[in-house]
């Protein structure tokens, strides 16, 4: 496009100011932003911004009067305390990633800020006896699942394959892709291992202009978790424009997503429960929630609002509705949001044509720019524009066939959120979560292990607490890592 012309579609937009200081930009800095102005599709940014205003007025005049109901029966169901159904949806999740229909999203574009570490969050090592990464951790565990389906089914050794698409951000990119390169893919073969990179939106001033970070860049910041969606669609490589992670899916004949958020030890990826219950559901999406701690607990809970399915956060639901009790005694309102989904490929693809009837939302920010009459950098001290975000679960009111599974909170869910020493969320909480599960295993094998002993099993041996037969009426009494069963007796 020529410059001219691609200053007239941004008049004609209303950004016309993005070329002020064009005339005393020198020809590296010209080509810069001009590269920034071709990329960015300033006609969506218009809507996204026109939409996520009036959606906030309409929340405010009606005074978030839809009611919020707890989620109904038909649509949740618990592995809690049901063994018999949760073996029927393992066979069929396995059988699913065996014939190659099952893929993985992690959503890994976040750093170790809070950590005190300025890493993708998925380089971080929580203090295990192995020092592994939360990476290699979720690595190893696809490499189990795809030996358990392979042995389920009779296949050969590595004819299995669970693809691995993992999100980024424009910071972690290269920090990632260099981390997986550097540990040769934990052992997963690479071509199997798809890299993308979560979408950034403009920063924009309170009436909606886009702001000049300086004056040949466009301030901009990552549009949230939900850009997931958006993402699907990007070139993977700017060689080939037609290959897409959605268009990966297809080539590869997967028929079903689980994804997830990179910050829990606990996670487990393309679980066959999960999977294997959304497909028996025919749920085109899903989410996978555990039971709220405490009433009050503040997490975000998976519920109705009106008739649509939703995620609502805690400071929506009054105190009478958070202690409010079912039938059964427990609480109303305790699906609690974990960023665990699984979604059709189908599904998927579907979301562009509903995307523009998606309201990001609006966090007001102190945004650094460059003062449009002075060319002077600014540094605000009060809130002086708006960053716009998608959250990944803003697609759940447009689900035709929503399903919800709960799970054991101590088997599934310890985020790693805080910084070290905090004494909750961090990583100590993180290290004691994983090896109590191991423990658990353990135990449930038939073994005994002794107070103040810590045994880290590699994921390689086991996924969920499988294929440890041979250690029945055995004691510990050593603590230490191992990579094999064989390992453990090291270990009496």
């Amino acid at each position: 496009m020529s410059i001219d012309n691609l200053r007239q579609r941004y008049e004609s937009a209303g950004q016309g100011h993005l070329f002020t200081f064009w005339d005393v930009l020198d020809q590296s800095e010209r080509d810069a932003l001009r590269a920034q102005l071709e990329a960015l599709d300033i006609e969506r940014v218009n809507r996204i911004y026109n939409k996520a205003v009036s959606s906030e007025k309409e929340l405010e005049s009606s005074g978030g009067k839809e009611p919020i109901e707890p989620l109904p029966e038909d649509a949740a169901d618990s592995v809690i305390g049901d063994s018999e159904k949760t073996r029927e949806w393992r066979e069929i999740g396995l059988l699913a990633i065996a014939h190659g229909e099952v893929g993985v999203l992690l959503m890994a574009g976040g750093q170790g800020t809070r950590l005190g570490s300025s890493a993708p969050k998925g380089c971080y090592d929580i203090g295990l006896p192995s020092h592994k990464s939360l990476f290699q951790l979720q690595a190893e565990r696809i490499a189990r699942l795809q030996r358990i389906a392979e042995e389920m089914t009779g296949k050969s050794a590595g004819s299995v394959v669970i693809p691995w698409y993992v999100m980024t951000s424009g910071p972690t990119r290269e920090e990632t892709e260099a981390f997986f390169q550097k540990h040769n893919y934990f052992g997963l073969d690479a071509k199997n291992v798809i890299f993308f990179e979560q979408g950034t939106l403009p920063c924009l001033t309170m009436d909606g202009k886009v702001l000049l970070e300086t004056r040949s860049r466009v301030a901009v910041a990552p549009e949230g978790n939900g850009g997931l969606y958006a993402a699907l669609r990007q070139p993977l490589s700017p060689s080939d424009k037609s290959h897409t992670v959605l268009s990966d899916l297809d080539r590869r004949g997967v028929r079903y997503v689980h994804s997830y958020g990179v910050d829990n030890c606990l996670v487990r990826i393309a679980d066959p429960v999960f999977v294997g219950y959304c497909i028996q559901k025919q749920a085109d999406c899903a989410a996978k929630v555990v039971p709220k701690a405490y009433p009050t607990e503040s997490v975000g809970v998976v519920a109705r609002r009106g008739d649509k399915f939703s995620v609502v956060e805690y400071s929506e639901i009054s105190r009478e509705q958070a202690e409010r009790r079912d039938a059964k005694g427990e609480l109303a309102f305790r699906a609690a949001n974990i960023v665990n989904h699984f979604y059709t490929t189908d599904f998927l693809r579907s979301v562009e044509a509903f995307e523009d009837e998606l309201a990001f939302h609006i966090a007001r920010k102190k945004i650094p720019h460059v003062d449009l009459a002075s060319g002077e950098p600014v540094k605000p001290a009060k809130p002086n524009g708006m960053k716009l975000e998608m959250f990944v679960f803003d697609v759940f009111p447009f689900t035709k066939h929503f399903a919800v599974l709960e799970v054991v909170r101590a088997d599934e869910f310890s985020p790693l959120k805080n910084a070290p020493g905090t004494g909750s969320d961090d990583p100590e909480t993180s290290r004691r979560d994983l090896l109590a599960q191991h423990r658990r295993f353990l135990e449930a094998a038939g073994a005994k292990v002794l107070d103040g002993v810590e045994i880290e099993l590699s994921p390689l041996v086991t996924y969920a607490g499988e294929g440890l037969s041979s250690v029945k009426g055995t004691t510990f009494s050593r603590s230490g890592y191992v990579e094999s069963v064989e390992e453990l007796d090291a270990l009496v």
